[in-house]
């Protein structure tokens, strides 16, 4: 299934959490080999809708809170490099919603 073309996908989640560094799961370094930095959030957040949101969705589980949807894919980064991601998605029971929630890398088979 496809999901919706203007799902949202909030800056301040990719600013603050995806390219910031954590403690405990991070992704920024991961992101770093792409190219993606602080100064890249605009264009992580483009990225995840151009080259990730088209992609075919898989339905993962219904929680308390909405169904939960992955797409595998791959983004091409602001430096060329390819990274094989796994991204993650909600589509928000109550307002219908669909929203982007995090991305982690796609493990290597």
């Amino acid at each position: 299934m496809k999901l919706p073309g203007d799902a949202v996908i909030a800056r301040t989640k990719v600013a603050n959490y995806l390219l910031k560094w954590q403690p405990e799961n991070d992704k920024s370094q991961f992101l770093a080999l792409a190219g993606y930095t602080a100064r890249h959030a605009d264009q992580l957040v483009e990225d995840i809708r151009t080259q990730l949101l088209p992609l075919e969705a898989t339905f993962e589980e219904t929680t308390e809170y909405g169904d939960k949807h992955r797409i595998s894919g791959a983004l091409t980064g602001p430096n060329g490099q390819l990274l094989r991601v796994i991204s993650v998605w909600i589509t928000e029971s109550a307002s219908r919603v669909t929203k982007f929630i995090t991305l982690y890398p796609a493990k290597e088979d």
